[in-house]
């Protein structure tokens, strides 16, 4: 089924007689990565997602001869300038989106690996200043063995009793510092919801179950699959094994889901989700009818995902947190530096660029590294010539990762490099291939992004890192784990195997993130913070804001220290895929 039909769950046991009808919509908002106002304050420009368009819509609901639901599932508070602000810039005031969302009047929340990445001291401040339940079943407090969190909660509408059980995905160990996370255990999605749905089921009697999970639907991303312990993705899985859900929403993956999946019982459960940046939400709607000899209630469930951008901003909203508006539209309005030259984040997929190279330099000068590591965070950014803002970080840098310094060997970093290049360059066997790893159909043809009118790369480019510091090839033509070689240090001295290096990496790669570390290199998980030298404080992208700060004048350059061959090949390869993705030459 197509995600974007309408499933239709009809629940009726038996002959009944109907006494009483009850309307129930349940609205998720997943992934709203602090997307509060319709305005971009990076770009400048008006956005079509906004929490103030979903208050919109919201009022429009609740004013209709139903009930209204609100829950919110994850990842909101890591993603803009507004956000951040409060984060870090303003720490010891209550929190802009506890407010804003006390405000919408929502009902639950569940925890997101990105609202994990803020570090205990805003996280912890957060869940005291809302005022409903942030759940997490699966994070587990190792002081105590309880939950972190509030596992589930109960709501309660004209009789009817919901249960919301929320989990969080549990790969958060191998994505975030350990300091963030410390004093946590995230335990398996499938086996937490084993032991709570039983026990809700006969605790609460509820009418309703709801599976608030921050995690996508499919189990194999990441090269794993239904048997891999704590799972990233288990939704679907859970569907399947866990019976009692009526409807399960997700998030995580920022994909729209809308559709049915038959559980082991043979019950239907309905699998919502809406992308992110509260362009859309994701809606349960229930019809409830009584059975006037039983008492039970007969659901009819329907689920649709609906628009953001045909509601327009709610002016009570913007009116009451304008003067945050303008205290973060300033913030991101303070000069930092000037750019001499551009800096395009296009170029990163094919080349040595200038926009990684800055990030690498920036990397090598504050940890004095011999090798830096990075990947590309954004595919269509471009940042002209002029002066630079706070406003532009948000554009050099998408996330808050720490940045590390590790040991790896030579022959570690090579590995590095290897795993690398294979998740991103295909294996040409002439000019007529493509340079890039698309995803392809059973009949090899390329899969295309319906949203974005472009082919689908097969893994994530946040995970094709490039190397400074070494100057080394790749060869196109050759198979996984043998295209890159590396020749010697940019500076001339000798690249040694079996010496010990130390490496610049960001947190996310660091604590095994994409796989670099510990499938390419083969380190285990656990013995990653032992490799570890020092760590920032604070984000990498405050760090690059202080380095621009302190330097004034940037400069774009590429030393071109690495290159694809052969030559011919990769020309032409890099021409067609470029029009592939961005439709038309530099």
């Amino acid at each position: 089924m197509k995600p974007w039909k309408i499933p239709f769950l009809l629940i009726l046991i038996g002959s009944a007689t109907l006494s009483q009808t009850i309307e129930l919509k349940i609205v998720e908002t997943s992934d709203v990565h602090g997307a509060i106002f319709p305005y971009n304050f990076t770009t400048t420009k008006p956005a079509d997602g906004s929490l103030a368009r979903v208050q919109t819509y919201l009022n429009e609901e609740r004013s209709k001869d139903q009930e209204v639901i609100l829950l919110d599932n994850g990842d909101i508070l890591q993603g803009t300038p507004a956000v951040y602000y409060y984060n870090f810039e303003r720490p010891d005031e209550i929190h802009l989106y506890a407010r804003v969302m006390n405000y919408m009047n929502y009902d639950a929340g569940t925890v997101g690996n990105h609202d994990v990445e803020t570090g205990h001291k805003v996280y912890d401040k957060f869940n005291s200043e809302i005022n409903f339940p942030w759940l997490a079943a699966n994070a587990i407090d190792t002081l105590n063995n309880k939950e972190y969190f509030t596992p589930y909660t109960m709501i309660e509408k004209k009789g009817i009793r919901i249960a919301v059980l929320g989990m969080i995905t549990p790969g958060i160990p191998n994505w975030l510092p350990y300091k963030i996370w410390e004093g946590i255990e995230f335990e398996d999605k499938i086996e937490i919801a084993k032991k709570w749905v039983p026990k809700i089921l006969a605790d609460e009697n509820p009418d309703i179950l709801v599976g608030l999970f921050h995690a996508g639907v499919d189990y194999t991303y990441g090269n794993v699959n239904e048997m891999t312990p704590r799972n990233e993705n288990a939704c679907k899985l859970i569907a399947q094994q866990v019976p009692g859900f009526d409807v399960i929403f997700v998030g995580h993956d920022h994909q729209v889901w809308n559709f049915e999946e038959t559980s082991s019982d043979g019950s239907k459960v309905l699998i919502l989700g809406p992308t992110s940046g509260a362009r859309n939400v994701a809606v349960a709607n229930f019809t409830l009818q009584r059975d006037s000899n039983s008492g039970n209630w007969h659901k009819i469930i329907r689920g649709e995902i609906v628009d953001m951008k045909d509601y327009q901003p709610d002016e009570k909203l913007l009116e009451h947190f304008g003067e945050e508006f303008n205290e973060i539209k300033k913030y991101v309005s303070r000069g930092i530096g000037r750019l001499n030259g551009i800096l395009d984040s296009r170029k990163t997929l094919f080349e040595d660029a200038a926009f990684s190279d800055l990030i690498h330099n920036i990397q090598l000068d504050l940890t004095k590294a011999d090798v830096s590591f990075t990947a590309p965070l954004s595919l269509s950014t471009i940042m002209n010539s002029g002066e630079l803002y706070v406003k532009d970080m948000f554009d050099l840098y998408r996330y808050e990762n720490l940045l590390y310094t590790m040991e790896l060997s030579g022959e570690e970093i090579d590995k590095f490099l290897e795993h690398s290049y294979a998740l991103w360059f295909n294996e040409m066997t002439s000019e007529e291939d493509n340079l890039l790893m698309f995803e392809k159909d059973d009949n090899g043809s390329l899969k295309w992004s319906e949203r974005y009118n472009t082919p689908l790369l097969k893994n994530r480019y946040y995970n094709f890192d490039t190397a400074e510091g070494i100057n080394y090839t790749v060869d196109a033509s050759k198979p996984a784990g043998d295209k890159v070689t590396i020749t010697v240090f940019t500076n001339g001295s000798d690249f040694d195997f079996n010496s010990i290096y130390k490496v610049a990496v960001n947190s996310y790669r660091g604590n095994g993130g994409g796989g670099h570390l510990t499938m390419g290199c083969g380190i285990k998980q656990e013995d990653l913070p032992k490799r570890v030298i020092s760590s920032t404080e604070k984000d990498l992208r405050y760090y690059l804001m202080k380095w621009i700060e302190k330097t004034k004048e940037v400069t774009p350059t590429t030393n071109n220290n690495w290159k694809v061959i052969p030559e011919a090949w990769y020309n032409t390869a890099k021409e067609k895929d470029y029009k592939l993705l961005y439709g038309k030459e530099n």
